[in-house]
């Protein structure tokens, strides 16, 4: 069949409203912020409901035309880039909040919702959604679990898998698979939802999810601290974890060249009169605020007596809270400031958090003398993020991609932490995953999109 005379099928059965083709397709939905090749599909789909998604799956298999899912198009790996001769299915029409039960701290929501959408949805319901990051805004809940989204609530609420109580999953031939059972407890057989948890669309199209809400907290407390070195860095952060056990709700790490990027980016205040290797954002939840900001205080107060911390800042009130984490949002001008920003997400035993990213900077130094890097980190959970200037390496993005990961082989790190594995880590996946995994991995797509329709050429 031509590629006309399919389109003409998808838009008969499902409406021009919904299939776009050539000029109507707008650029965004080419490519995502990965900066990968942009891709034109022979169509985009845009629908309304589940029933939708099935239909043009269902076309999509008979015809085999392969189809990549889009959320928010916020992916730095290259997940949701269109192939050629494929089509793809955007989700940012079923963007529903469904359901709030209060009482049982559940919520359900269609895929295309924002995790800001989410979020403010579960404040208003007195409580609160256990994932954020820096994409809030335009990211999407089913990119989120596709790609197993962490951000800054994993040290307190763990990656999204921790927040997914259910899924609602269309496979490739067009089945739907409800499993939206909201409950906790489930030992019924396999836990088809967690094949969908971040495989990144290799499976299926995610249309609803079924998500687990957490109590909020009463006060919070907001610190920004200054460190010498990194092994104090940890010393503070098991300093404050042994006082305040669970409710250390973020330890955001940020090298000092990542906040002097960040103060000029954003033309942000110098956070203190002096330049400190490295800042903590530390947030810790509680009871009472004037109580807590009291016990934190008095805990910055005995790592600074054990030489562990330089400088303290203890936010006063939310507006100030929200300004001292304002220098952790550079990551958002990333691909206005490097050109291009060649981004890596790395998972390394926390321990060698220091060391790696010593190693990675001499690396690179030898080989690109004054190339631009700068270095953060959700490092309470072992997350670190590395962005360098493509100009200053004279665009060896290849090059740069081949070393660093040649690193974290070295250190027995994991090549993607949060961000998936896509397009740019496909290459280097086997060095964190063994033969025999990556065959059980194949083995299980097989199994669910024998044609190898669903986002064909990403992960493997």
């Amino acid at each position: 069949m031509s590629q006309e005379q399919f389109v003409k099928d998808l838009q008969q059965a499902l409406g021009a409203e919904v299939v776009l083709v050539g000029d109507a397709v707008e650029a965004r939905y080419h490519t995502d912020w990965s900066g990968t090749p942009p891709v034109a599909p022979w169509a985009l789909v845009r629908p309304r409901s589940t029933e939708e998604v099935s239909t043009a799956l269902r076309l999509c298999h008979a015809h085999r035309v392969p189809v990549v899912p889009q959320g928010g198009l916020t992916g730095l790996a290259g997940g949701a880039v269109p192939v050629e001769g494929g089509v793809a299915i955007s989700l940012e029409r079923m963007h529903a909040i469904e359901d709030i039960n209060a009482r049982s701290a559940v919520m359900q929501v269609q895929a295309g919702a924002t995790l800001q959408a989410v979020q403010e949805a579960a404040v208003e319901a007195g409580l609160v959604f256990g994932v954020d990051l820096g994409a809030r805004g335009s990211c999407q809940i089913g990119g989120n679990v596709a790609t197993n989204a962490g951000g800054n609530g994993v040290l307190q609420h763990g990656m999204m898998r921790e927040q997914v109580l259910g899924l609602e999953v269309v496979l490739a031939d067009g089945t739907v698979l409800p499993m939206l059972r909201p409950m906790i407890k489930n030992n019924t057989g396999y836990d088809l939802k967690q094949f969908f948890i971040g495989a990144e669309g290799t499976l299926g199209v995610i249309t609803r999810v079924l998500l687990r809400l957490r109590p909020m907290p009463q006060a919070k407390a907001t610190a920004l601290v200054a460190m010498p070195s990194f092994d104090q860095c940890l010393a503070v952060l098991q300093h404050m974890q042994r006082r305040f056990g669970n409710s250390v709700a973020a330890f955001e790490l940020m090298w000092d060249n990542f906040v002097q990027a960040s103060v000029q980016w954003q033309q942000l205040q110098a956070p203190f009169a002096e330049r400190h290797p490295f800042l903590a954002l530390i947030d810790v939840d509680g009871k009472d605020e004037a109580s807590l900001r009291e016990a934190v205080e008095a805990a910055l107060g005995e790592a600074m007596e054990a030489g562990d911390v330089l400088d303290a800042v203890i936010a006063q009130s939310q507006t100030q809270a929200k300004t001292l984490w304002k220098l952790r949002e550079a990551p958002a001008e990333l691909n206005a400031h490097m050109h291009p920003p060649i981004n890596f997400d790395v998972s390394l035993p926390q321990s060698e958090i220091g060391r790696f990213a010593e190693a990675i900077e001499a690396a690179f130094s030898a080989r690109w003398p004054g190339h631009t890097s700068v270095y953060f980190g959700h490092v309470g959970d072992g997350n670190l993020h590395v962005s360098t200037d493509g100009a200053s390496v004279n665009g060896a993005c290849e090059a740069v991609e081949a070393e660093l990961y040649r690193v974290v082989g070295e250190f027995q790190g994991s090549v993607s932490a949060e961000h998936g594995i896509g397009l740019h880590k496909k290459p280097f996946l086997a060095m964190s995953r063994t033969p025999a995994e990556l065959a059980a991995m194949r083995a299980i797509k097989a199994a669910l999109d024998p044609l190898g329709l669903m986002n064909p050429g990403k992960v493997f």
